[in-house]
């Protein structure tokens, strides 16, 4: 099985801004709770993904490579909003860094996440990493695509 560990936060500043993004579409194929089938386009290349269901800040994880005709075709078969975003990645102290920069319904939102081999694993945050929201379900990107940033109160 294939097990994604991240932590996610908002940003404080534009520290992360230092490399080039890559834009991203992708939404979601189905609403239930326990899992997601997920359709991605990135850049010029596109994945089908299936995640369980979030326990602590861990959840199974299946990733595949689909033609980019296919991604974009798929995009028009997702249920609620399209999740439209720049994605800055950074490499920091044997780390990779993704920080995503919203836009659409949700722009506005600047979330930087970090995979782990552990729960347990220690990190140095770097100084533009603000406050933890891994346990917060609002930001993850399954709930984003049905209730936007821009909705919230």
């Amino acid at each position: 099985m294939s097990v994604e560990i991240e932590r996610k936060f908002l940003t404080t500043g534009f520290g992360w801004k230092v490399v080039e993004p890559v834009d991203i579409r992708q939404g979601y194929l189905n609403k239930d709770k326990a899992r997601t089938v997920r359709v991605r386009v990135f850049g010029e290349q596109a994945y089908l993904t299936v995640k369980g269901k979030t326990i602590g800040i861990s959840r199974s994880e299946y990733e595949y490579p689909i033609a980019l005709q296919d991604g974009n075709e798929l995009l028009e078969l997702c249920v609620d909003s399209i999740i439209e975003k720049k994605r800055y990645t950074l490499a920091i102290d044997d780390l990779i860094w993704e920080v995503d920069e919203f836009y659409g319904n949700n722009e506005g939102l600047v979330i930087a996440e970090v995979e782990l081999k552990s729960e347990a694993q220690v990190i140095q945050l770097p100084d533009w990493v603000g406050d933890e929201v891994s346990s917060d379900a609002r930001y993850f990107n399954s709930s984003l695509a049905q209730h936007p940033f821009n909705t919230w109160t």
